[in-house]
């Protein structure tokens, strides 16, 4: 497993630095969001093509590049005719005249190191022979298809009502986004759960732990949670959303809208 790691280490540097690239062609940072979920497909595909597949192997790897390839397309149509966004413009305007070297490092290496770890599941199913499924695969499907389908369907939902011209500045508070401030983060998380179940009763699959442990910690202390409620902290139509609502797990708000 560890040249395999390392092989693969090889390529997602090489694929960082690519996007590197580009983002210094296209002048913004935030292409390295769409890189995020192709980066995982590159992966499974290295590993499709140079090991012994299993069904677990090929469950994951389908799920896997799923996820990935919605997620880049959305994000990607996100992106049309806006503004960088503005995390990114923000450390582009911190970081000032190292903002080359900050960018190459803290964006896109270090959004590949992770990459990495998050793929820890991957590693597993592609050194397992295993053939029979257990009841843990099937509720990690079960748990996985809950994550897409919130994931997905808030993503649609925040798309939609973002490209309304008359929402501009406004909170989305309907959908799915009446019952959680984050349901396309919750879905995340869901999902990444849902692959380490899939994967724990295989050799070495505990480790696969460090994949959901990564993705929930990031989203709920680091990158994904705190950034954007910093961003409408203040804002009185958020606050009033905010005393309402779940911040991550899906509930009834706390009054009627």
């Amino acid at each position: 497993m560890i040249t395999t790691i390392l092989i693969s280490a090889a390529i997602i540097w090489t694929y960082a630095t690519l996007w590197f690239f580009i983002s210094l062609w296209k002048k913004r940072n935030d292409v390295a969001d769409i890189a995020w979920g192709i980066g995982y497909i590159v992966l499974a595909a290295y590993l499709f093509f140079t090991h012994p597949t299993s069904s677990h192997a090929l469950l994951v790897y389908g799920l896997v590049t799923i996820w990935g390839l919605r997620l880049a397309v959305h994000i990607g149509l996100r992106m049309q005719n806006k503004p960088e966004d503005f995390r990114y413009k923000q450390w582009r305007e911190e970081w000032g005249n190292s903002f080359l070297l900050r960018s190459y490092l803290q964006v896109y290496l270090l959004q590949g190191g992770i990459l990495l770890l998050i793929a820890t599941p991957l590693f597993i199913v592609s050194q397992s022979t295993e053939r029979d499924w257990t009841w843990l695969t099937y509720i990690g499907i079960s748990l996985w298809v809950l994550g897409f389908f919130f994931q997905a369907v808030s993503d649609f939902q925040l798309l939609r009502f973002k490209n309304k011209p008359e929402n501009k500045g406004k909170i989305i508070q309907t959908g799915l986004w009446k019952y959680s401030r984050h349901p396309n983060y919750f879905g995340e998380i869901c999902m990444w759960w849902g692959v380490f179940l899939i994967v724990l009763p295989l050799k070495f699959g505990y480790l696969a732990i460090i994949s959901p442990l990564t993705i929930t910690l990031l989203l709920i202390f680091v990158s994904g949670i705190p950034m954007l409620e910093k961003k409408y902290e203040g804002d009185p139509e958020f606050e009033a959303y905010k005393k309402r609502t779940n911040v991550l797990i899906p509930w009834f708000p706390k009054n009627k809208l």
